[in-house]
């Protein structure tokens, strides 16, 4: 077995001496290249080699959830393809690992590089489906390229949240939950949006609803995490299903300390609800159009200014070891 290992060097809880004991480990089991990304966009680059190659069965991201979805970008540039393609196994190094807490991969990457083993061992895999993203055939964003997303996305108040962090990544500071919590209160405080939103989601078949003021598309739950808390924006969130939707109207003081409450106290039964929340569950196709340019993330990589996005849930996309 042949396996291609995508190394982000700047994983936030992964040292140098982890990752070699990780190396150590897989190469024992298979014929393994690594590799340390060294560029934005590197993993991605990577991910289409193997893609493009003949003699690679498994890719391997180590690293966070933005290393996972440029390995995933690359990996799918051609579209899904079961019988053909790579599998992808995640070795999570990042601070949150979203996209592998919610496969059931252990947090820990000395753990997570053992249960690969032992589900190489089995033979053991999962297909899972994803989220697809691209600007609106129409608007201004037409000429964005497609985009997959692994487990989340969002339009306006979320991905400020993620575009201020990354700046405070940018100038120093360490990717930890405190720091998201503070973006949280400062975007919170200069939103000019969150009481009258911009936000108006079209889905074939059913009435537009209008004036979101946040809008999180999720591929699975949990959401998120803080800490070890999970947050389940969209309990009913599946691999297995289309794509959830959970938009809110209204960001006032009272609506946003309701909501906040909700999303901590969240579980696999229940999300966050309300007069101002719009849950949508399984959706195939949608479309969110704003009456103004907002910030756009997927999975937690903010991606600029955004007017309009088509997304798309894909079914069996890519398979995964576990």
């Amino acid at each position: 077995m042949r396996a291609l290992l995508v190394v982000n060097p700047a994983a936030t809880t992964t040292s140098a001496r982890t990752r070699d004991v990780l190396i150590h480990a897989l190469a024992s089991e298979m014929k393994l290249e690594a590799v340390t990304t060294e560029y934005r966009g590197h993993a991605r680059d990577l991910g289409r080699r193997a893609a493009d190659s003949d003699d690679i069965d498994i890719v391997v991201a180590l690293g966070g959830d933005g290393t996972v979805n440029e390995v995933v970008n690359g990996l799918l540039h051609k579209g899904p393809d079961l019988e053909n393609l790579p599998s992808l196994a995640v070795v999570p190094g990042g601070s949150t690992n979203v996209f592998a807490r919610a496969l059931g991969i252990p947090n820990d990457a000395v753990e997570a590089t053992g249960a690969i083993l032992d589900a190489l061992a089995d033979r053991s895999e999962r297909t899972v489906g994803l989220g697809l993203a691209a600007g609106t055939p129409g608007s201004p964003d037409e000429a964005v390229p497609e985009r997959w997303f692994t487990f989340c996305a969002g339009l306006g108040f979320d991905a400020g949240v993620i575009g201020r962090v990354e700046q405070q990544r940018e100038r120093g500071k360490r990717s930890t939950h405190a720091l998201y919590v503070r973006q949280v209160l400062r975007q919170f405080l200069e939103e000019p949006h969150r009481r009258d939103g911009l936000i108006t989601l079209d889905a074939p078949g059913q009435d537009p609803v209008t004036d979101l003021a946040l809008s999180i598309i999720c591929n699975t739950a949990p959401w998120t995490y803080l800490g070890n808390r999970p947050m389940y924006a969209a309990p009913r969130a599946s691999f297995d299903t289309g794509l959830d939707i959970l938009g809110l109207r209204r960001l006032s003081t009272a609506a946003v300390t309701r909501y906040a409450t909700q999303l901590l106290t969240s579980s696999p039964e229940k999300g966050p609800h309300g007069k101002h929340a719009v849950s949508l569950h399984d959706l195939t196709d949608f479309t969110l159009h704003s009456k103004a340019p907002l910030p756009f993330q997927m999975d937690g990589d903010h991606l600029g200014l955004r007017t309009s996005v088509t997304f798309t849930g894909v079914r069996r996309a890519l398979r995964v070891i576990v």
